[in-house]
């Protein structure tokens, strides 16, 4: 099975420009606590890489 990472939404957008915090909606977080479970892909690590000060990110193995 494909690796799969767990991203959970530690910070407010509050502040944010609006690109990242369209990157956070695109990832699926809404509020502070979200989390959500993404396919570890090129797209899907840049996403968090772009507001990795937002996020925390976790390694699932399945």
């Amino acid at each position: 099975m494909a690796a799969r990472i767990k991203v959970t939404q530690i910070k407010s957008v509050i502040s944010e420009k609006q690109p990242q915090r369209d990157t956070l909606r695109s990832l699926g977080l809404k509020r502070i606590g979200d989390q959500v479970v993404r396919d570890d892909t090129a797209a899907n690590r840049g996403y968090v890489r772009a507001v990795a000060h937002l996020v925390k990110v976790e390694e699932i193995d399945d």
